[in-house]
């Protein structure tokens, strides 16, 4: 915020300066943290445009970066890039606040660069990684890290176990077991270009389709039976059959994925199920 900006500068070796270079001052007087421009070289926070009385050499100091874009005739000049150190120490940044930053500033991890285009070079700013970082939206990193989860279907608890036999009107208990992989939570991190995305994986619910044409909706992981209980049905997870049958129980789970990074959030949700055989017969009666 020192005068009007301008976003572009020129670089030159050797060449005939025909258009005078402008330091932007505040109340006629430069700040004592802008640094010099001399003749044939534009290093400032801020600079005018120049124009060469002859042909134009390649850019001056700084490490570069990247590579050409297009072939390198005219029309596709090869592009460099040299990272602007002096934006790199916040304190020394008077333009901080402005359009180049494109609301960034350097706590992002991110940094001012020119791009340089046969002979003229434009301020920019990349986030951390520089121009050669893969661009990689936050939502695709979320979806990488749901990739790298083993998610199952219920680890599935029932009375009466597989292979035995129920009684008809007996409570029967639906659980499963609550490890990351079939009930969560379960955490995986992607990244890319110095972004970073954390997603974890939660059961929100689990539908039990039993298999008579019932179907239980359990919005716990369920509770595991034990001789105690009795005859008592179960408290939050439970069904009773009404006929002697075969019946197969299909347990589906559907995971919720919360997910954040890159200054993004969202929600994913995945769908997995499991199954067994029970059998239910009537009671039997011993004279």
């Amino acid at each position: 915020p020192h005068g009007e900006e301008v976003l572009s500068r020129r670089h030159y070796e050797g060449a005939a300066i025909t258009a005078a270079l402008t330091v932007l001052v505040l109340g006629g007087q430069a700040h004592a943290d802008e640094p010099s421009i001399g003749v044939g070289t534009c290093d400032a926070w801020i600079c005018a445009e120049v124009e060469t009385g002859g042909s134009s050499g390649s850019s001056g100091s700084g490490s570069q970066a990247g590579g050409g874009e297009g072939g390198g005739s005219d029309d596709k000049p090869k592009c460099t890039y040299e990272k602007a150190n002096g934006y790199e120490d916040v304190e020394s940044q008077p333009v901080l606040d402005s359009a180049f930053w494109e609301g960034h500033d350097p706590s992002d991890g991110g940094a001012l660069w020119w791009v340089t285009c046969g002979d003229t070079a434009t301020l920019q700013y990349f986030g951390p990684g520089g121009p050669g970082a893969e661009a990689v939206s936050p939502a695709v990193l979320a979806q990488r890290a749901l990739d790298k989860m083993l998610l199952r279907g219920p680890a599935i608890g029932i009375t009466p176990k597989p292979g035995g036999t129920g009684v008809v009107g007996m409570p029967v208990y639906l659980w499963t077991e609550t490890g990351a992989e079939t009930y969560g939570p379960n955490t995986a991190s992607a990244s890319a270009g110095g972004v970073t995305v954390t997603a974890t994986a939660k059961v929100s619910r689990i539908v039990w389709s039993m298999g008579d044409g019932k179907k239980v909706v359990c919005t716990t992981a369920g509770t595991p039976y034990s001789p105690k209980f009795g005859a008592e049905p179960s408290p939050d997870c439970g069904h009773r059959y009404t006929k002697a049958s075969k019946y197969h129980v299909t347990a589906t789970s559907t995971w919720v994925i919360d997910w954040a990074g890159g200054g993004q959030s969202g929600q994913l949700t995945e769908v997995r199920d499991s199954a067994v055989d029970i059998a239910v017969g009537e009671v039997q009666v011993v004279n």
